[in-house]
């Protein structure tokens, strides 16, 4: 992957003249109209500009240019507030309008909070996969304000639009070896370690489970384990880890076509990790920073493995293979015994894992385990304030009988519903029971299209890891 440095939709350029943005807050809507000159109060009244109603109102001047834009947002405003308007300012404007002008965000009475939340939510609205586009089109550029926070903006706009392009880009191009550029890409950007093994050096390193997996993957497709570092080793040890499955085929459990589709996002959980490390490293937590990426396609060939294989794992567990299509937490399996194994302060792991999560929660909203219910209530609270909502599922102790009835020590898939909850219990017989454990099933996937979330890879959960991480772990110390 040769193309994850973005250029985002920003300028520092003094020239042209922009087209300045007024933020209204909901709860001031009321005192804004009164001091409007007729002509404006006529205008919001007949386009219907209003709490509930338009998002975006824009003036002319006698010559009939746009010379104002207005924008409804939240009294908290909210990541997604700025998009929505967006969109509805490129409705009332022609695209070669937008080509030539920037726009200019007044802030004269927002908090640098507030303009951070405002200039993300410019950039999340920016983002375009267009990669295999003949023509494409321009973002709306904005200049960057005086009081920007331009380090906190650019880190999560570069790390959320490098998750939506990993996502976005089908197998053809992505791979576990381009999977591992992109690490490679991460590492470089901030001069992080970064180490791989790969093919049969697994069975020489003992990772047994991580081979097995991606062992009928053709010759330029081997499975790898992705191993990157950073940060000071007497800061708190914290380890990512993410599920780089770049095609899932259901193996010889075959995926009926309607459910392969979409597998292209099945390396989601990496896309999360990789871009959970990005924020990390850019905004400078004070840990000692591990993620780790087991890297393969699900294929099928002769070596594919079998219903009924039975499977040493790094650990020493047996894993009797009951179904093909329950390859996630297999390759996981073997990453969380090895994260454990340098003693972390906290593991989280990332994964597509489920259709059940999604029965149970829908599209949006990751199920998450946790093994501290501290940590379990901070997260949950934090992922409602920033609108990035995440769900708690139990780890239900009674349920490992389902996965322990087995001629080895443990099942991939129980066969049951409820496989979201199993699947969790699978994997944190692979922890160390010591060390404290989240665990994320997350969609990573927009359907339909929204305003700063445009249809295909999205982010789900990940701002609120990180938000919990800057809670946990507080700034650098200078």
């Amino acid at each position: 992957m040769n193309d994850l440095k973005f250029t985002l939709p920003f300028t520092t350029k003094k020239a042209p003249k922009g087209l300045s943005i007024f933020l209204v807050k909901e709860k001031d809507y009321k005192g804004w109209l009164s001091k409007q000159a007729a002509d404006v109060k006529a205008l919001a009244n007949s386009q219907g500009f209003k709490p509930g109603g338009k998002l975006a109102l824009i003036t002319r001047n006698a010559k009939g240019q746009p010379s104002k834009v207005f924008a409804l947002v939240q009294d908290s405003i909210g990541i997604y507030d700025m998009p929505a308007a967006l969109d509805q300012i490129k409705a009332q404007l022609s695209q070669d309008f937008i080509d030539k002008t920037v726009f200019e965000l007044s802030t004269a009475k927002l908090k640098e909070e507030e303009i951070t939340q405002a200039l993300t939510g410019w950039a999340l609205g920016g983002y375009q996969f267009n990669r295999y586009k003949a023509k494409k089109t321009k973002a709306a550029i904005m200049r960057w304000p005086e009081k920007a926070n331009k380090k906190r903006v650019t880190a999560y706009a570069r790390s959320i639009y490098m998750l939506r392009e990993l996502i976005n880009t089908p197998a053809n191009d992505l791979g576990p070896a381009q999977l591992e550029d992109a690490a490679r890409f991460v590492a470089k950007e901030f001069k992080a370690k970064i180490s791989v093994t790969a093919d049969k050096k697994l069975l020489e390193k003992n990772f047994p489970v991580i081979y097995t997996v991606g062992e009928a993957a053709a010759d330029d497709r081997r499975p790898r384990l992705i191993d990157l570092s950073w940060g000071k080793k007497t800061d708190p040890k914290l380890t990512l880890v993410g599920k780089g499955v770049s095609f899932d085929t259901g193996g010889l459990n075959l995926k009926p076509g309607q459910y392969m589709k979409l597998m292209k996002k099945d390396m989601g959980g990496a896309a999360h990790a990789l871009a959970l490390g990005w924020l990390v490293m850019a905004l400078n937590l004070p840990v000692n920073l591990r993620v780790l990426v087991p890297a393969v396609e699900n294929s099928i060939s002769g070596p594919a493995f079998r219903p009924s294989d039975i499977i040493k794992s790094r650990k020493g567990l047996f894993i009797e293979n009951t179904n093909t299509d329950a390859e996630g937490r297999l390759i996981l399996a073997d990453s969380l015994t090895y994260a454990c194994e340098a003693k972390p302060d906290l593991v989280i792991d990332f994964a597509t894992l489920t259709g059940s999560a999604r029965a149970a929660l829908g599209e949006d909203i990751p199920a998450f385990f946790a093994t501290d219910s501290k940590t379990a209530a901070t997260l949950q609270n934090l992922s409602v304030d920033i609108d990035d909502p995440v769900w708690r599922m139990p780890l239900w102790q009674d349920y490992k009988r389902h996965v322990q009835n087995s001629n080895g020590d443990l099942v991939n898939s129980a066969g049951l519903p409820g496989d979201l909850i199993y699947s969790a219990i699978f994997l944190q017989q692979f922890m160390d029971g010591k060390t404290e454990w989240l665990h994320f099933d997350t969609f990573a996937w927009e359907t339909s299209g929204r305003p700063g979330r445009a249809k295909g890879g999205k982010d789900t959960g990940l701002r609120s890891a990180f938000a919990l991480l800057e809670s946990r772990y507080g700034k650098k110390k200078k």
